[in-house]
Parts: structure tokens; C-alpha cells; sequence
């Protein structure tokens, strides 16, 4: 990268140019043009000269998709676990967890991880269930297995394409017409410069281009670098034009070679930070704000400043390079333990043994090899699926000799029957129990039982399985019968609680904010006592939410005030929950997670002021930055505020508990 050829007109030039002598102004214009036209050919020299394509290339690239969409920055503080270590079970909580937390536009690298990751031990699962069926005398064209990780993670992944598909459907539109707006900028800026009128009015006009430039919005990363470069052409093309102030240029300098050394010092002292990710992602902050923030130094110092610059660029990327260089050594090192991996099941699969104790005893090895196998961690992309083809292959093998000895072994096949018989019973005993609670909990754990217990004989599956089936479905439709009328009671509130809002829709304040303030109380208490609605209709309580805040704005009361009026709602439904430790806890843990992300955001909001600690607090993007901070704390003290309220909560009910226990002490008889 070299330096930008940016040459930013100071506020005062304008005033100056008018009041300049016009023959002396002429030939400081042309001494000017010189200058410029030196200036382009030295920073050229230095682009061809001092460009390191690999790391600026890459730096560039990242930024490109940065400016395409905030968001998308959010990609490099997602921690990036190692998936291969993982089962199906936890990669399917994984992908929920990325689905349901993170900017669907920061995750797509992680996604495609844990798919690729996913299907192969899928593909690896159904083959030994295939060999097991077989085995058990199934004809292979009527297998078929119901896999509910399978099901799981396909409704997972068909939400996340489905919220990507729409993300970028929306995008896409916002970034046509931001970059259509931003060429358009361009044209006005190419055309002021054969405009006829007062320079202080073109002037006006140029100012008036770049604050709109500033908020123009994202455009497509392709597009980024192109479009930033035409702007930046025309913005020199209009400097020249202006025949700028030699001494306003040379001030307009210096407070440029200011900015670029602390930069430079900044990337100096970041080619020695440990973490090299930080680094990197700091490094590319540092080449945004030298590339779009500043402009140019004079040609005295412009070599010196960019040299330092692009050392401190090239130090970071080469111990980056000779990081990802240890990585391949490491992949190596993986790729030597899973042959040796490979080569040992292959060794137990060649002689299985004919004894039921020792072949356990193999089957459990094999489990422990597939399981160092899977923690051995990634090999080289390129031998990646041969490595995983052997895998699989000298796996397939074992279960091949594995089944062929108990193809015949009919007594495990006995106890199994025995232990299912043993469940059937059990399962008959409870089906008409109305311990609903006891009763719920064991029948899940037979159904859980039954499914971990193996074959048993043919002739005898299907009765017994159908008999099973039938003691569980008496159960579960007499306690689905149950929740129905319970439904009906939440169809019975969700009438109150819609009387309720459309009476609420018709109050009217009488100006007096105590009196009125009470009313809504009145409203909000009316509201509490209403039990549950449905679930499907729950955004009736967002409604109502939505009514109150109005009302509460018109009366004067602050969005803390009114947060914490509403939050006496929550605190209502806590007390009145079956398992009120359990919910205060989850609540708790909720409100805590929301401090620390508030803290988390006011201190990196904070520490971008840092960037900006010489610029004036009229700066559009300095006021942003501590509005946003603003509303963070604000949001902090409504939190905790809340959190105070639970613990009241909770205080009050161990102080219940205390003294319901001493009320309930049995008085010892005296001898």
C-alpha cells in the first residue's frame, strides 16, 4: 500500500484564496501543480516499491468485506473450535448455538465446518448401522434408520439458510442503491470542477459531497477498493483545481505526519503483541484510518513514515506466515498419528475374535481408537478425504467380522427380550397412574431405556414392540388430554387479556401524572392477575407492552422509569412459576449476561474514542461514538436496576421459606 494521495483542503483556505493577490495566487497555484505532480510520482515509486501484495492484498480484502457490512466484522471475534473433536449431538447443539446468537453474516465459515464435519460422521454412523441390519439377517434394501440428530440439524440448518436467504436478499438491495447513490456522488464531485461560480461557494459544494459521502452506507465488496480509489482521484483532481495555500498545505501535512506516527508507532508496538489474530485484526483498523482518515505528509518525510509503516506491516505478516507454517507442521504431525490410527484397527479387524469377553473387549478398543482418531485433530485439505476414506474403510471392516460372529449368537438376543418384557410390564402398571409428575419423568426413562437395549428374536419384535408402544400412548394421550383443558384456560385469558388492551386502547390521560400514573397501574396490576395465553399468541403481552410505553412517554416518565414499572410484570410471573428457584436463577443469569455485554460494549466504544483522541468532539463520527456509549450506560443502570429488583425478590422468598419452616417445627412432648 502506498500512502494515499489525498489532499484535504483546511477549513480556512477559502477565506484565505479570497483575499489573496491573484497574480501571486496564480503562481503558487503553479508551484503547487508541480508539487502535486511530484508528490504522485514519488508515492508511486514507493507503492511499487514497498507493497508486500500478500499482506496488504489481504489486509485490503478484509476490509472490503468489513465496509460491506459492519456485522461482518463480528466473524473474527466468534472463537473457532475445533469441530472434528466433536460427536453429532454436540455439533448439532453448536450450529443451534451459532444460529440462535450470532449475526447469521459472521458464521458462514463455521457453519460450513460443522456440516462437512457432521455428514462424514453421519455417512460413517449409517454405514455401521447398515452393517448391523444385515448382520441381524435385513435385506439391505429395506434398511432404513430414523436419526435424530439428522432430523435435528437439517431443521437447524434449513433456519440458518433461511435467515441468510432473507439477510442477503435485503442486503443485496441496500447495496445497489448505496453504490448507485455513491457513483452519482462521484459525478457531482467530477463536475465542480468546471463549474463557473465562486470558489467559495464550489468549496461549500465539495463539503457538502464529502459529509454525504460519509453516510452513504455499505456497498459491495467488490466494488469497495474501486469505488474508493475514483473517489479519491477526483478528491486530488479537486485539490489541484483549488491551487491550495502552500501554507495551509504544509499544515494540513503536519497534522498528517502526526496521525500516521502514532500509527505507526501503534503497528510497531503491535508487531510485538503475543496474539497474533489481535494483531492482525488491529493492523487492518490501523490501514482503514491511514487509507480513508488521512492524507498525505510532505515529500521529506512520506518515505521514512511509510517504510516504518510497511516494516511494522511486514513484521506482523511474516510472523503470521510462520505461524500457519508451524500449523501445516502440526497438520503433519496429525495426518502420522491417524495413519498409525488407521493401520491399528485394520490390525484388530484382521483377527476379530470367536470369544464373546475378548471381542468386547476389541469392540471397546476400536471405540477408544475412533475416539483418539477424532481428537487427533485436523491433516492437510489435500489427503483430508483419503485419510477419512482408510478411516472409515478399516472401521467398515471390523463390524463386517464383528457381525458375522454374532449373526448366530442368539443368547444376548434372549436378554434382550427378557429386559424388554421386564419394561412392558412396568410401562403396563403406569399407564393409568395420575401421579402426573413421577409418572411423566419414568415413562421417559423406559422409552429411553428401550431404545438403548439390542435386537431380540424376530418372531417375538414386533408384539412386544407394538404392546410397548400402545401402554406409552395410553399414557401420554391421557396426559395430552389433560394439557388440553388447561389450553382452554389459556384461550379463556387470552379473551381477558384482549378485553384488557382494547380498554386500554380507549383511556384517555387527564393531564394529572399522578392520577394517571395510577390508572395505568391499575391497568398493569388487571393485567398480572390474568394467567398465561397460549403460546402461539404471547405477542399479546408485546402489545400491551407496546400501549403502556406510549402512555407512560405522554406522561413524562423516562424509558428506564417505565423499564423498571413494566419489569413489576415479570417479577409477578416469577412468583407465580411451579420452580421459582429455578426461574429466579435463569433470570438472574439472563440479566447478568446483559451487564457484562453492556460493559463489554461501553469499553470497546471506548477504546475506539482512543483512535479519535485528536479530533474535535464535533466530529460526526466522535459524536456517534458517545452517543453510543451514552445509551449503553443507560441501558447498564436499567439493567442493574432490574437485577436489583430480583434479588429483593429472591430475599423475600428465602425469608418466607425461613419462616414457613419454623412455623411448621413439630413440638417435642415432654416425658
Amino acid at each position: 500500500m502506498s500512502e494515499d494521495k489525498e489532499h484535504q483542503l483546511p477549513e480556512s483556505s477559502t477565506e484565505e484564496n479570497s483575499t489573496t493577490d491573484t497574480s501571486s495566487n496564480v503562481a503558487e497555484g503553479q508551484d503547487v501543480q508541480e508539487e502535486i505532480t511530484e508528490e504522485q510520482k514519488t508515492e508511486e515509486s514507493l507503492d511499487s516499491a514497498a507493497k508486500e501484495p500478500d499482506a496488504i492484498d489481504e489486509i485490503d480484502e478484509s476490509n472490503a468485506e468489513d465496509a460491506e457490512d459492519e456485522d461482518t466484522v463480528k466473524r473474527h471475534e466468534i472463537p473457532m473450535p475445533d469441530y472434528h473433536e466433536m460427536n453429532m449431538e454436540n455439533l448439532v447443539g453448536e450450529l443451534q448455538r451459532l444460529v440462535k446468537n450470532e449475526k447469521v453474516q459472521a458464521i458462514r465459515k463455521h457453519v460450513d465446518s460443522i456440516k462437512d464435519e457432521f455428514n462424514q460422521k453421519f455417512d460413517e454412523f449409517i454405514e455401521e448401522k447398515k452393517e448391523e441390519f444385515i448382520a441381524n439377517g435385513g435385506n439391505e434394501i429395506d434398511f432404513r434408520y430414523n436419526s435424530v440428530d439428522k432430523r435435528q440439524f437439517n431443521e437447524v440448518y434449513a433456519e440458518y439458510r433461511e435467515k441468510r436467504n432473507q439477510y442477503y436478499k435485503s442486503l443485496e438491495k441496500s447495496h445497489k442503491e448505496n453504490l448507485a447513490y455513491r457513483l452519482d456522488l462521484i459525478e457531482q464531485l467530477k463536475a465542480l470542477v468546471n463549474v463557473e461560480e465562486d470558489i467559495n461557494t464550489t468549496y461549500n459544494n465539495f463539503k457538502d459531497i464529502q459529509a454525504k459521502w460519509r453516510h452513504a452506507g455499505p456497498i459491495p465488496k467488490a466494488n469497495y477498493n474501486n469505488v474508493w480509489k475514483t473517489y479519491h482521484h477526483h478528491i486530488e483532481i479537486f485539490y489541484d483545481f483549488l491551487n491550495i495555500n502552500r501554507e495551509l498545505r504544509d499544515l494540513d501535512f503536519k497534522h498528517n505526519l502526526e496521525e500516521k506516527s502514532k500509527i505507526v508507532t501503534r503497528a510497531e508496538e503491535l508487531a510485538k503483541e503475543p496474539d497474533l489474530n489481535r494483531a492482525f485484526r488491529e493492523l487492518q483498523v490501523l490501514h482503514k484510518i491511514w487509507k480513508e482518515d488521512l492524507g498525505p505528509v510532505g515529500k521529506e518525510h512520506r518515505e521514512e513514515i511509510w517504510n516504518r509503516f510497511s516494516a511494522a506491516t511486514k513484521t506482523i505478516h511474516e510472523r503470521r506466515q510462520d505461524y500457519f507454517k508451524n500449523l501445516d507442521q502440526i497438520k503433519e504431525e496429525n495426518l502420522e498419528r491417524k495413519n498409525a490410527i488407521i493401520e491399528e484397527i485394520k490390525e484388530i479387524a484382521s483377527s476379530v475374535s470367536s470369544n464373546h469377553g475378548t471381542l468386547q473387549q476389541q469392540i471397546k478398543k476400536i471405540e477408544e481408537l475412533r475416539e483418539t482418531f477424532f481428537k487427533a485433530g485436523q491433516v492437510p485439505q489435500k489427503v483430508n478425504s483419503k485419510t477419512w476414506n482408510a478411516f472409515k474403510s478399516a472401521v467398515r471392516e471390523f463390524n463386517q467380522n464383528k457381525n458375522a460372529f454374532y449373526k448366530n449368537l442368539k443368547k444376548e438376543q434372549q436378554e434382550n427380550l427378557q429386559k424388554k418384557r421386564e419394561l412392558l410390564d412396568l410401562a403396563i402398571s403406569l399407564k393409568d397412574s395420575e401421579n402426573w409428575d413421577v409418572t411423566t419423568s419414568e415413562m421417559k426413562r423406559i422409552q429411553s431405556q428401550w431404545k438403548k437395549i439390542g435386537h431380540v428374536p424376530r418372531k417375538y419384535s414386533d408384539k412386544i414392540w407394538k404392546d410397548f408402544k400402545n401402554a406409552c400412548n395410553h399414557y401420554f394421550d391421557r396426559l395430552n388430554a389433560l394439557k388440553n383443558d388447561a389450553f382452554k384456560e389459556e384461550e379463556e385469558n387470552y379473551k381477558k387479556k384482549d378485553a384488557c388492551i382494547e380498554r386500554l386502547k380507549d383511556f384517555k390521560l387527564s393531564g394529572e401524572k399522578e392520577k394517571d400514573l395510577a390508572a395505568i397501574k391499575e391497568f398493569t396490576e388487571e393485567w398480572k392477575k390474568i394467567g398465561k395465553v397460549p403460546f402461539k399468541k404471547k405477542n399479546i403481552n408485546q402489545k400491551f407492552d407496546k400501549i403502556i410505553d406510549a402512555l407512560f412517554n405522554k406522561c413524562g416518565v423516562s424509558k428506564q422509569e417505565s423499564e423498571l414499572l413494566k419489569y413489576g410484570n415479570k417479577i409477578q410471573q416469577l412468583k407465580t412459576t411451579d420452580n421459582q428457584e429455578l426461574a429466579i436463577q435463569n433470570e438472574r443469569a439472563f440479566i447478568r449476561k446483559k451487564i457484562d455485554e453492556s460493559k463489554s460494549e461501553i469499553r470497546q466504544l471506548e477504546n475506539n474514542l482512543e483512535f479519535f483522541s485528536n479530533a474535535s468532539e464535533s466530529n460526526p463520527l466522535v459524536q456517534d461514538v458517545i452517543k453510543r456509549v451514552n445509551e449503553h450506560k443507560e441501558s447498564l443502570a436499567a439493567w442493574k436496576a432490574k437485577l436489583k429488583k430480583l434479588n429483593i425478590l429472591k430475599n423475600n422468598l428465602l425469608k418466607e421459606d425461613e419462616e414457613e419452616g419454623e412455623s411448621t417445627e413439630e413440638v417435642q412432648p415432654q416425658e
